[in-house]
């Protein structure tokens, strides 16, 4: 490897929008020096106030196809250019990069401070054996800065010490390997950095220098954007305005789903009797997932049901709807030899082809498949129209798996892309597809896909999971560090295949698992070889189930306005403790529980033992299911049974829910309580509402002075009750009813939501503590 290391700025020349800098390897002026040497180009420019984009160029890249990501923020944001003498300066809102004259030194500050910087040897344009040729950036890493992000992966959080490769596979849930890889990673210090290449780009977390972050590109460009909101939680704002907001799901899906499993034998008896027996023991359900073999084996994919096993799709489709339920069918982008549809996309030029003009086959999934060319926009609209003969029999969603097992060599796409820039693209383009069908065919607000694999930008298309995981302990807290560590890096809505997709599942993994999934943004009952219906396991998984789907109907209200907010900040309702709690030092490190939205911090149990071992920030801490109060600020240890799990109500967090009782469905957010634990003198509490039918959210605000508790509402909704915790005797001093003590919450009736309740406190006092064993 030759490397060309930057050493001085060269020149420069300043626009209305941009800075351009020439960097050269060279520090002499005499001799060859002044006239050899590698030169790269810097081109600094704005796309978002507080972003900054910064292109990296040696020879002219190839011409056509794709070169980046599909980004929604493309008119250049105000910006201020200056020449200091011995520096020049570039700013956008509160993110300023300072470049040295002389040497080549780079600075990125917010406001006055440095977040990250580059000095001479962090950046270089490198020729390799063979002739290929890589961009190199390195950024400074702080002593006690951490990183995050970089797509769904299933090791630690914390990704320092890591070297990560941008490159999707199919690897399970178990390695190192990833289904999303996202160039995209977050600093503790409250900026981002995202890598705008489609292909594979090498990142060494402080390992091939241990106070750097290096990213490197093949060819001859290097685009790279630091985003800087000053938190991470304002930094993901900013990343998801650039790359795109998450669609709001329909509220349905935020029921439990059952599917068919993978290689499981079955048919409309098979299905309706599962859909019966959950409605035997009173589960509600709300969505049924067909897999594979809905078609015939070995024409996947050809979109038609397989007419031995469902000779009636029409009846049969009906009987489910009558029963409440929602459609979701497995598909894929590939097309087998043998299904009748191979010919059709050969003739149409809808697949991906060899170099020499045929089309690309292999028998990997399925017999002599072909790779439909998103690219081609008369190949997607031809894969559309397969999609609507589906949504017209009454299918409401798909799960859009697979979309890894892209080829690099010998092949050609339609729009003349690099191969190696499209593997991990494909994902983007095949889920987009989709969901755009979806949203064209049911509307805004009704589309939703379920998806494995993807890229930057795969949060538009709600929702993704984990993929093949392992029916262990580990593998279930493996899921875990995907989905945070997707959260981190984007990604709003998530999923896991509740007992593990493949292996041995044993009753008390499964019951345990239950809980973790029914408090993840989506539920969904799935497997490899068998169904996973709890009947199958032992009565207490049945009560296990029931317990945690009503859980979850209860908290609809709460999950609809995570949903929103996500909509509008792209913040994921799976968060880790770090994304709420960045001061605390304690919680950067935490992957075994997480925050459920801003109000809920969740511990799974992840041993056959049933101790659970968790860290509560400080701050008083409300049990959810017994309204128990405890200190935060140290690490308990508790065992706990199947019925619950640790699951904390933050203080002076106004939680809305639901009723539940009836065994109903989600129908909407039916919005019946509010509940707040332990408000201090000085309190503000608020929470936005979004109700069924309400065009404009509603606004509910609680405040606490001295001993007055007053509630009030930006519009009135009804008769309404609020709960309180942590606090001693509270009488009624208007519009409220005291109804009594709800285990430890007291319950009040707000008849008149249209005027304001008002509480007199009596005595401030705390409940008992709850007695645990505290590890400090």
């Amino acid at each position: 490897m030759t490397p060309s290391v930057m050493k001085r700025c060269y020149r420069y020349r300043v626009e209305k929008h941009a800075l351009t800098v020439w960097a050269l390897d060279r520090i002499g002026t005499d001799g060859a020096d002044r006239f050899e040497g590698v030169v790269l180009e810097l081109k600094i420019t704005s796309p978002l106030p507080d972003v900054l984009r910064v292109r990296v160029r040696h020879h002219q890249p190839a011409p056509g196809g794709l070169h980046g990501f599909d980004m929604l923020a493309t008119e250049p944001a105000p910006v201020e250019i200056s020449d200091h003498g011995e520096f020049l300066k570039f700013t956008s809102g509160r993110l300023t990069v300072r470049l040295a004259r002389d040497d080549w030194h780079m600075e990125f500050r917010d406001g006055g401070s440095v977040i990250t910087s580059a000095g001479v040897g962090d950046l270089a344009w490198m020729q390799l054996e063979g002739g290929k040729r890589h961009l190199m950036q390195r950024l400074a890493l702080g002593v006690d800065e951490v990183i995050y992000g970089l797509g769904e992966r299933f090791g630690p959080l914390v990704k320092n010490g890591q070297s990560i490769a941008m490159w999707n596979e199919d690897g399970g849930a178990d390695s190192h390997l990833a289904y999303k890889n996202i160039p995209f990673y977050l600093s503790s210090r409250g900026y981002g950095v995202l890598v705008n290449s489609t292909g594979k780009v090498d990142f060494e977390v402080g390992t091939e220098r241990a106070a750097r972050v290096q990213f490197s590109v093949p060819g001859e460009e290097l685009d790279y954007f630091v985003l800087c909101g000053g938190s991470m939680k304002e930094t993901l704002d900013l990343y998801t305005q650039l790359t795109g907001r998450p669609a709001l799901p329909p509220t349905w899906s935020f029921g439990l789903w059952l599917s068919t499993s993978f290689t499981t034998h079955y048919n409309e008896a098979t299905i309706l009797a599962m859909v019966d027996e959950m409605h035997r023991h009173e589960i509600p359900l709300q969505v049924l997932h067909f897999d594979c073999f809905w078609m015939k084996e070995r024409q996947w994919c050809d979109f038609t049901w397989d007419d031995g096993a469902f000779p009636d799709v029409p009846g049969m489709l009906r009987r489910l709807k009558d029963r409440g339920l929602k459609i979701c069918l497995w598909i894929n982008p590939y097309i087998s030899q043998l299904s009748p549809l191979f010919a059709e996309g050969v003739a149409g030029g809808f697949f991906v082809r060899r170099c020499d003009g045929r089309v690309y086959q292999r028998d990997a999934w399925q017999p002599g498949m072909a790779l439909v060319d998103f690219t081609n926009p008369l190949a997607a609209a031809w894969y559309c129209r397969q999609l609507e003969r589906l949504l017209t029999m009454g299918v409401d969603a798909f799960k859009t798996d697979f979309g890894e097992y892209i080829p690099v060599k010998d092949v050609q796409f339609a729009d003349g892309s690099s191969p190696s820039l499209m593997h991990n693209y494909y994902s983007y383009l095949y889920n987009k597809t989709v969901f755009e069908c979806l949203e064209r065919w049911c509307g805004r607000g009704n589309a939703l896909v379920f998806g494995r694999s993807g890229t930057a930008g795969i949060q538009r298309f709600p929702v993704s999971w984990g993929g093949d995981s392992e029916s262990t302990f580990e593998s279930m807290a493996a899921s875990l560090r995907g989905g945070l560590s997707f959260g981190m890096s984007g990604g709003a809505f998530w999923s896991h295949d509740i007992g593990g997709f493949s292996g041995n599942l044993d009753a008390t993994l499964y019951k345990r698992w239950i809980a973790f999934g029914l408090l993840s943004s989506h539920s969904r009952l799935h497997g490899s070889g068998s169904y996973r219906v709890p009947w199958l396991f032992d009565e207490q998984a049945v009560e296990v189930l029931r317990h945690f789907t009503l859980l979850k109907l209860q908290l609809m209200p709460y999950l609809v306005s995570l949903a929103h907010e996500a909509e509008l900040h792209g913040w994921p309702v799976l968060r880790a403790m770090a994304l709420e709690f960045p001061d605390d030092l304690n919680c950067r490190h935490l992957d075994r529980q997480y925050m459920l939205g801003n109000s809920l911090l969740v511990a799974p149990v992840f041993n056959h033992g049933g101790i659970a071992e968790y860290y509560l920030p400080s701050g008083s801490w409300s049990d959810l299911l017994t309204g128990q109060s405890i200190a935060g600020g140290a690490w308990q240890r508790e065992a706990v049974d199947f019925m619950r799990l640790p699951l904390f109500l933050r203080q002076e967090a106004l939680l809305p829910l639901a009723d539940t009782g009836q065994g109903g469905l989600v129908e909407g957010s039916d919005l019946r309580t509010l509940r707040i634990a332990s408000p201090r003198d000085g309190c503000v509490a608020s929470h936005m509402a979004f109700l069924e039918g309400r065009a404009e959210p509603v606004q509910f605000t609680l405040t606490r002075k001295d001993s007055v508790v007053t509630l009030l509402a930006s519009a009135d909704v009804g008769p309404l009750r609020l709960q309180i915790g942590g606090l001693g005797r509270v009488a009624v001093k208007s519009n409220a009813t005291c109804a009594g003590l709800r285990e430890h919450w007291r319950e009040f009736e707000w008849p008149d939501s249209a005027k304001p309740m008002h509480l007199l406190i009596l005595e401030d006092t705390h409940q008992d503590q709850r007695a645990l064993e505290v590890r400090r």
